[in-house]
């Protein structure tokens, strides 16, 4: 049936929501099955043996570029209208936002995407992470924080259209885009095989990036048969929860799109692939201190993703697909935060020699990872 067909009858929102219902629950049982997470990948990589979560995210990150890229060079998408292209982005933002989200990744133990998923298996520390989270974004976005991150933003902006589009700064074309997300491939393929990662969970991984690349085409294809403006997007997770919260809240005040369906997507997916495969399982905090770690935590990253315009997943992966600038300096400045947060905060101390042989263990060996 053709797209056109089913708005008419439908509307363009109610469209959307299914559409992002759908996409998220696709990405929902994928990233529950691929333990897909930047956290636990970035901790891998810092402590220096590169192995299957690392394998994971390269693998998720590869697969959402190379989509994205093959749909725009067989002229099935256009993202040059996508909010991390065409609008005004802000350099200063996507520095300090990502720092911050990065910081409070390690703190949560969990990126945006990751709360969200460990949530619907009952962890019920991703729960009330992924709540204030969500409730620091809405503050950034329009609340009692938005003048502090319009102030931030602010102090380096950058311009719209080829000011934000990667591949226009390095003056290469979409081909170019096509054979970097293949190289990623490559070292997504090395680590895996490298680190014996199961069949499955390569497909899942994949799962994950190629439902980045179905949503920015889902949203185009829906933008174009549609009458009324419509944005193209695709999975992020800090704004579509504050979004989330606050139709709970009140639905007067919201419009269905793929944003809201995209939230409940994400949990109902990971939650079937919890129950079908037995892992749903309560677990809450173990003390106070625990609970405040986590508590700011989330507060820095729902502050931080708004300020950089998306989070590990929105930015980091989806606006990565799509080469914008703003959206790789961003994940570049998570990677960051995250390894100097992990070093800072749950980095254990050298085991003196003798201790160490008396306890079996070799010296230096630090903290599990």
């Amino acid at each position: 049936m053709d797209a056109t067909v089913i708005i008419d009858r439908l509307g363009e929102g109610p469209v959307l929501t299914l559409g992002g219902i759908a996409v998220g629950a696709a990405f929902g049982f994928a990233a529950q099955r691929s333990r897909f997470c930047l956290r636990a990948a970035s901790i891998e990589f810092f402590h220096g043996h590169v192995g299957q979560k690392v394998a994971v995210w390269l693998m998720a990150f590869a697969t959402a570029v190379v989509w994205t890229q093959a749909f725009i060079l067989l002229d099935l998408l256009d993202v040059s209208e996508a909010r991390q292209l065409a609008q005004r982005g802000s350099l200063s933002g996507a520095i300090i936002g990502g720092l911050m989200f990065g910081a409070g990744m390690i703190m949560t133990r969990g990126c945006a995407s990751r709360l969200l998923v460990l949530s619907a298996t009952g962890n019920l520390r991703a729960l009330l992470s992924g709540l204030v989270m969500a409730v620091a974004a809405q503050s950034a976005y329009r609340g009692a924080l938005a003048p502090l991150r319009e102030t931030i933003t602010g102090w380096w902006t950058i311009d719209g259209a080829g000011a934000r589009d990667l591949l226009v700064v390095l003056g290469v074309g979409h081909g170019h885009a096509l054979a970097i997300g293949l190289v990623w491939c490559a070292a997504a393929y090395f680590y895996a095989v490298r680190s014996r990662l199961p069949a499955g969970t390569w497909f899942t991984a994949s799962g994950v990036g190629g439902m980045v690349a179905v949503g920015w085409l889902l949203t185009y294809v829906i933008s174009q048969a549609s009458f009324a403006p419509t944005r193209i997007t695709s999975i992020t997770f800090t704004g579509p929860s504050a979004d989330t919260l606050m139709f709970v809240l009140d639905q007067s005040r919201m419009v269905w799109n793929f944003d809201i369906g995209l939230v409940p997507g994400v949990f109902l997916g990971s939650l079937a692939a919890a129950l079908m495969f037995r892992e749903f399982q309560l677990l809450g905090f173990r003390d106070g201190h625990s609970m405040r770690r986590y508590i700011v935590g989330a507060v820095l990253m729902g502050f931080g993703g708004m300020l950089a315009g998306g989070c590990a997943v929105g930015a980091g992966v989806s606006g990565g697909a799509i080469f914008a600038l703003t959206a790789w300096v961003t994940l570049a400045c998570i990677w960051v935060a995250a390894g100097v947060t992990d070093w800072l905060m749950d980095r254990e101390p050298a085991v003196p020699a003798e201790v160490a042989a008396a306890a079996g263990a070799s010296p230096g060996s630090g903290r599990a990872g």
